[in-house]
């Protein structure tokens, strides 16, 4: 029943099958929750408990939504019959129509549900409680009905009267009970979507609490009616709501739908511009959100638009080559990203604290929708262009090849009907965007300081995904997968498998792993590899490879933190991708566990390998440096694009027993597997190469602010390090110099070395690192960006030589 409550901000199409969400609340880890003893009904019962206490959660939240929006109409309905009215009473009722009752709706169902839960047992029954939710479905039918009716009335109240206009500008939603949480600001017109919203995720709820239900429970055949009332429900209200929402009657009298619409960053004058961009059944509309004037609604500002009829796509040979493309360093991409999480982290501070200030909390908000503002505009890379044939062309600058085929998919379906060119009056242009910010159905930008608080704060820590198959390809073809996730409110390529040839039945069965950072959704592109170097896209200097299909799906914390793997399909225009995936926290992975066993390389101390070898550097780190210097220093993303897990297992593996084919492997393999061996030796050092003991003294050394007493510092604790280990990063610092220098092909700088190594060289083994640890959504703490930094400052530095630096006695007093 409705429970999963997001922001403003979805579309409010109803549908049966809405889009997956996550819970407003975040379930603890189940791997905690569930000893290893208990059967699976078991555990499935107290994942019922789990997914019910989300209920509650949301329920209240809800509540609190819709008690906000009552708040102000008894106040109104006392001034309807005085001499000075603020609204006449049939202004009231068509504001407020049903939300009453919607509310002692929910308000009787979290009653009844709250003790049930709170003295759960494995017995207990609620079906009863969602069947009846789901037989008063009808309510919403009458609140949908009225829906434009109430939101076209708020805002010429609002746009008539000053006081009303300040009413529903900030109205008051207090927090949970238990929550010291104060009382947020929301919009009436945010709240009236609240059922809306609602609605559209009525379903699923009932899926998990299926899910987790035996079928021989008492609750089961009642969750399935409820189920069954909740689609049929949805079903019968779909086809009245989407016409009225998302169409508009131009003055000639004819009607124009809107199709879909967005935020994207816009390549214009050489500079970066954040663009709505609105796709009508027969044009496409660029706009800018226009500051809103005190007592008026914000409006948007056309800046062009082009009929579809008009409208190309030009291919690669044919489009003309942009100017220079001034990409933001990754290195001050990264660097943003660490100042936004310094800051959520004390936005989240500042809410647990007693003394709390709001004032403090929306000035840090309004600091960190500056930073992330910046971030939506500087990250995006890749081009998609659009020209009129009768006029100029226009740039966007997407995140995501998944969003640009979205863009050019949606457009091309359009334009295979009979479009006829024209040209649109002053008048008709004025009234079309007049009609925007009501047809929109992106309301904010999409970033982390838009979301409402009881949003899920997505995922932190690394998703592991097994990309197995694929079928329903026409024809043989050279074909590929590349999996994206959502970070910082954008979407970012993290993996791509090989190539399969001519098949039409790839079988890949490769495993990828995945750092999430504050993640919600997977997502899956096929691809169709090209060879013709004639499709050269001139935009990014790339041949263009070919979508044969696309499909994502939502990362359920529930679902995913499972300790088992999750195995699941994604269909995409007929195409069926097998996958499965699991996931596992930052600490657990990053977790530095010594080998128990004598012999290998994996796991063992670096002074008992290089002894073992009489070596200088261990021969894994020596051959995997070599031959990723020999065939992989131009690799674009090396070290950051994740390699096959199979194939690093198998590499670990042959080097732990000392294989005979070590060699003969490492020349036939994957060259990110070879670089992901790499890293995971560095991983799996029972300690960090710049070991433990002199871990603080590094973090203290890093934040001198004087250039000579750093380098004084900084270079003393190299030489403090014991041999094997100063061997062998010096070696590796060499190595990672040489491959920065390829940077225009490779992609990879100094800093973004510095941020794939820096953690994994330096982070702590558990036993030291008790004292300082972080919150696992906390990815980019102080910790981890001062270890970034000490890389950093190293690979920056001039060479630094193993004997001059024996010889060298500079005086540094500090013991460490």
């Amino acid at each position: 029943m409705p429970y999963i409550d997001e922001s403003p901000t979805m579309s409010p199409q109803l549908s049966a099958r809405s889009q997956d969400s996550v819970d407003g609340v975040s379930p603890t880890p189940t791997e905690v929750l569930l000893p290893g003893g208990e059967s699976e009904s078991d555990k499935g019962l107290l994942m019922r408990k789990l997914v019910l206490s989300g209920v509650l959660a949301s329920e209240e939240i809800y509540i609190n939504q819709l008690e906000a929006l009552l708040l102000p109409m008894k106040p109104l309905k006392a001034t309807a019959t005085t001499s000075q009215p603020v609204l006449t009473m049939q202004q009231i009722d068509a504001i407020f129509y049903k939300i009453q009752d919607i509310y002692e709706i929910h308000k009787d169902f979290y009653d009844n549900l709250c003790p049930i839960v709170q003295q759960w047992d494995n017995q207990t029954t609620v079906g009863h409680l969602f069947q009846k939710l789901a037989s008063q479905l009808g309510m919403y039918k009458a609140f949908v009905d009225n829906y434009k009716c109430a939101l076209e009335t708020a805002e010429k109240c609002s746009q008539c009267n000053n006081q009303f206009f300040k009413i529903s500008e900030n109205l008051k939603v207090k927090g949970p009970k238990d929550s010291k949480e104060q009382p947020t600001s929301v919009t009436m017109e945010a709240l009236l979507y609240k059922p809306i919203d609602r609605v559209t995720r009525s379903t699923l709820v009932l899926h998990d609490l299926l899910k987790h239900t035996p079928s021989d429970h008492p609750d089961y055949a009642l969750l399935q009616d409820a189920l069954r009332i909740s689609q049929n429900f949805l079903s019968s209200i779909n086809e009245d709501i989407d016409p009225r929402r998302t169409a508009v009657t131009t003055p000639k009298g004819e009607t124009r739908q809107l199709v879909k619409d967005g935020y994207l960053v816009e390549l214009s004058e050489n500079s970066r511009k954040l663009r709505h961009l609105f796709l009508f059944t027969d044009l496409l509309l660029c706009a800018k959100l226009k500051k809103a004037t005190v007592g008026k609604h914000q409006q948007y500002d056309c800046k062009w638009y082009i009929p579809l009829a008009d409208l190309v796509f030009p291919s690669p040979e044919e489009s003309e080559p942009i100017p220079q493309l001034h990409a933001t360093p990754d290195h001050e991409i990264e660097d943003m990203k660490a100042k936004i999480s310094v800051l959520k982290s004390e936005i989240q501070k500042e809410k647990k604290s007693n003394k709390g200030s709001s004032r403090t909390i929306e000035r840090l908000k309004k600091k960190m929708f500056e930073y992330e503002s910046w971030l939506l505009l500087s990250s995006p890379t890749i081009p998609f262009r659009i020209h009129n044939k009768n006029g100029k062309s226009y740039l966007f600058l997407l995140s995501s090849d998944y969003e640009r085929s979205e863009w050019r998919e949606a457009i091309q379906k359009l334009q295979k009907k009979d479009l006829q060119a024209f040209a649109l009056s002053s008048l008709e242009l004025q009234v079309l965007t007049g009609s925007c910010f009501k047809l929109r159905t992106v309301h904010n930008v999409p970033i982390i300081s838009n979301k409402d608080d009881d949003e899920s704060p997505g995922l932190y820590g690394f998703l592991h995904v097994i990309v197995k198959s694929a079928k329903g390809f026409s024809h043989s073809s050279n074909l590929y997968c590349t999996l994206e996730v959502d970070s910082f409110g954008y979407f970012v390529s993290k993996a791509k498998t090989r190539v399969f040839r001519d098949t039409m039945e790839p079988e890949w069965n490769e495993e990828f792993e995945i750092e999430l950072e504050g993640s919600q959704c997977l997502r899956i592109l096929c691809y169709e590899k090209c060879y013709d170097k004639s499709k050269l896209n001139k935009d990014n200097n790339e041949i263009v490879d070919k979508i044969m299909g696309k499909g994502q799906i939502q990362l359920d914390p529930q679902v995913v933190q499972s300790k088992n793997w999750q195995v699941d399909v994604i269909e995409m225009n007929g195409i069926k991708v097998e996958f499965s995936m699991k996931f596992s926290s930052r600490d657990m992975s990053l977790k530095r566990t010594p080998s128990k066993k004598q012999t290998g390389v994996f796991g063992v101390k670096i002074s008992v390998v290089t002894k073992r070898e009489r070596s200088k550097v261990p021969y894994i780190v020596r051959q995997c440096i070599e031959e990723v210097e020999k065939r992989g220093i131009e690799e674009v993303g090396i070290y950051r694009i994740s390699g096959v897990a199979t194939d690093i297992q198998a590499l670990k593996a042959a080097f732990d027993a000392n294989s005979k084919d070590i060699l003969m492997m490492l020349s036939d393999m994957d060259i990110n597997a070879i670089a992901g061996t790499l890293k995971l030796y560095f991983r799996e050092l029972p300690e960090p190469l710049l070991t433990d003991r002199l871990y603080l003294a590094f973090m203290e050394g890093i934040a001198l602010s004087d250039p000579a007493a750093k380098e004084n510092c900084m270079m003393h604790l190299l030489r403090s390090l014991p041999d094997p280990n100063l061997m062998t990063f010096l070696f590796l610092l060499h190595h990672l110099k040489k491959v920065a220098e390829k940077e225009p092909i490779n992609k990879m700088s100094l800093h973004n070395l510095a941020t794939v190594f820096g953690p994994t060289l330096l982070r702590p083994s558990e036993v030291e690192s008790k004292g300082h640890t972080n919150l696992a959504s906390d990815i980019w703490s102080h910790d981890v960006m001062a270890q970034v930094q000490v890389l950093l400052y190293y690979l920056q530095h001039p060479p630094i030589i193993f004997s001059e630096l024996k010889r060298n006695t500079l005086y540094y007093s500090t013991d460490v």
